[in-house]
C-alpha cells in the first residue's frame, strides 16, 4: 500500500511539472532558438566521458556555443574549462534510496531524472542540436527527442555501446528489466536525426537488428596523448612520488642535489634528465572497475611473472599502474593486497585529467582488459595509448580487430596464460631497442593516426552542414 502511494505521488508530481514545463517551453518556442547553439546530454560523470568532451571542443572550435550537461563527478579537461563557449550544467545524480524493492528504486530515479533533465534542458537557450551519448539512454534518449519536438531541436544519439546490455552484466540478459530497457532503447533509438556510432560492427548491427543507419566515427586521440619528453616524465613522477610509494627511487643519489625518481634522475648541474640504469618496467592499464573487465587475469599474469623472476628468471622488475575509479576497486583493491609479490608493485591511483596522458606517453606498455559488453563497441583507452605510441596487450573479443592489429600495434590474448607469455617475452630482454615492445612502438610512430579534431571535421562536421 505504501508503496502505491509512493509511486502515484511521484506520478503526480511528474505530471504537475510536466504541465508547467510545457508553458515555459511554449514560450521559448516563440522566442526562437540560435542556429549555432548546441546541448550535449551524458547522464553520467562528464569527466569520465572524453568523447563528448571531445564533441564540445570541436564544435566550440568551429563557432558553436555549446551546452554540456552531466554529472560532476571529477574533473574535465582544461581545455574543456578554458573555453569561453563551453558552459558545463551540473545534473544531480539520484543515489539509490535506502530501502524498498529494486523496481521502485529504478522507477523513483527514472521518473527523477527524466524531471530533472527536461527541467534543465528546457531553463536552457533552445539548441539546433542535442547531442546525446548513448548508453546511458534511459531515460534521456525520449527527455531529449521531447525537448527537440517542443524546440524544433535535432537529436543526434551518439552509440558507444548498448545500455541493456550493460545491464544484463547484472541481472542476466533475461531478467524482465534488461528486456524492457531493450524495448525501450530500439523503439526510441529510432527517434533520432541522426546516429554516430564507435564500429563499424555496431554500424551493421544497428541497421540490421534495429531499422537504424548510422555514421561509423571511430574515436580517435586528442591531441594531448602523445609521446611524454623525457623531462615532462621526470616531473610526472617526481609529483606522483609525492603520494605513490611505486614512483619514489629505492635508493637516495650520492650527490644530495641530484633529483631521482624510480624511473629517472635529473642531474643537479646541468638539470638534464636520464633514464636510471636497471629501472624497473613501467605497465599501465585504466579502468572504470565494472563487470566487463575483469582484472583477475591481469593478477594471475603477474603472478606467473613473479614466480618466474623468483625462479631465477631474468626480468626486470615491474610496476603495474591501474588508473580510474568505480564500483568494483574495493574488491580488486582487496584482492591485490592479498598478493606478496617481491618484484612487482601495484598502484590504483586517481589522476588528474592532465596527468593520465602523460602517463600513458611515459610507460612501456599498456594492457585492456575491456571486454564488451555487446561486442560492438571499442575500448578508449587503447585509442589513447596509441596516441602515446604506446604499444598494448589486449584481451579479444568480437571487433577488436577493427583497433588492435596483432603483431603490429600490438597483442591479442584470450586468458591469463596468453598474456603471462606475452609479458614474459615483451620484458625478457627490457631494455631492448631491437626488441618487440621497441618495433611495435615504432610502427605506431610511422602509422599517421588522424587525430580526434581532424576526424570530426571529415566525418561529423559534413553531417551537421547538411542538415
Amino acid at each position: 500500500m505504501a508503496t502505491s502511494y509512493v509511486v502515484m505521488l511521484a506520478l503526480s508530481v511528474y505530471f504537475a511539472l510536466l504541465l508547467l514545463l510545457l508553458l515555459i517551453a511554449w514560450k521559448r518556442w516563440r522566442r526562437g532558438r540560435s542556429p549555432r547553439h548546441v546541448a550535449i546530454v551524458v547522464l553520467g560523470d562528464v569527466g569520465r566521458s572524453p568523447r563528448m568532451q571531445y564533441h564540445a571542443l570541436a564544435l566550440a572550435q568551429r563557432g558553436f556555443s555549446v551546452t554540456l550537461l552531466g554529472f560532476c563527478n571529477s574533473r574535465p579537461h582544461h581545455e574543456l574549462l578554458q573555453s569561453d563557449r563551453i558552459r558545463i550544467v551540473p545534473l544531480t545524480d539520484l543515489q539509490r534510496l535506502p530501502a524498498g524493492p529494486r523496481i521502485l528504486q529504478y522507477g523513483v530515479k527514472v521518473v527523477f531524472q527524466a524531471v530533472h533533465l527536461l527541467w534543465k534542458l528546457m531553463c536552457r537557450e533552445p539548441a539546433t542540436y542535442i547531442f546525446l551519448q548513448n548508453p546511458p539512454g534511459l531515460p534521456a534518449i525520449a527527455v531529449c527527442w521531447f525537448v527537440g519536438c517542443l524546440c524544433g531541436s535535432k537529436l543526434v544519439i551518439d552509440w558507444h555501446n548498448y545500455g541493456y546490455s550493460i545491464m544484463g552484466l547484472v541481472h542476466g540478459p533475461n531478467h524482465y528489466l534488461v528486456l524492457l530497457a531493450k524495448w525501450y532503447e530500439k523503439l526510441c533509438g529510432r527517434l533520432s536525426h541522426l546516429n554516430l556510432c564507435v564500429t563499424n560492427e555496431m554500424q551493421k548491427d544497428l541497421a540490421e537488428n534495429w531499422g537504424i543507419r548510422a555514421v561509423t566515427v571511430y574515436d580517435k586521440p586528442a591531441s594531448f596523448f602523445k609521446e611524454t619528453p623525457l623531462d615532462l616524465q621526470h616531473r610526472l613522477f617526481m609529483k606522483l612520488g609525492r603520494t605513490y610509494s611505486v614512483f619514489r627511487a629505492s635508493s637516495e643519489p650520492l650527490d644530495p642535489a641530484t633529483e631521482r625518481s624510480a624511473f629517472t634522475e635529473q642531474d643537479a648541474g646541468s638539470g638534464m634528465v636520464t633514464r636510471l640504469h636497471g629501472r624497473p618496467a613501467l605497465l599501465v592499464s585504466s579502468t572504470s572497475w565494472t563487470e566487463d573487465e575483469d582484472f583477475s587475469v591481469l593478477l594471475a599474469a603477474l603472478e606467473k611473472l613473479e614466480q618466474l623472476i623468483l625462479n631465477g628468471e631474468s626480468f626486470p622488475s615491474l610496476v603495474c599502474v591501474i588508473t580510474g575509479k568505480g564500483p568494483l576497486k574495493e574488491y580488486y583493491s582487496r584482492l591485490i593486497d592479498q598478493k606478496h609479490f617481491q618484484h612487482i608493485q601495484v598502484c590504483t591511483p586517481w589522476l588528474e585529467a592532465e596527468d593520465y596522458p602523460l602517463l600513458l606517453g611515459s610507460a612501456d606498455l599498456g594492457v585492456c582488459l575491456h571486454k564488451s559488453s555487446s561486442g560492438l563497441d571499442l575500448p578508449m583507452k587503447v585509442v589513447d595509448m596509441f596516441g602515446c605510441c604506446l604499444p598494448v596487450c589486449a584481451v579479444n573479443f568480437q571487433c577488436l580487430h577493427e583497433l588492435v592489429k596483432h603483431e603490429e600495434n600490438g597483442l591479442v590474448f584470450k586468458d591469463s596464460e596468453e598474456l603471462a607469455a606475452q609479458l614474459q617475452m615483451l620484458f625478457s630482454k627490457f631494455p631492448d631497442p631491437s626488441g618487440k615492445l621497441n618495433q611495435f612502438r615504432k610502427n605506431l610512430r610511422e602509422s599517421e593516426q588522424l587525430c580526434w579534431d581532424e576526424n570530426w571535421k571529415q566525418n561529423v562536421l559534413p553531417l551537421l552542414m547538411d542538415t
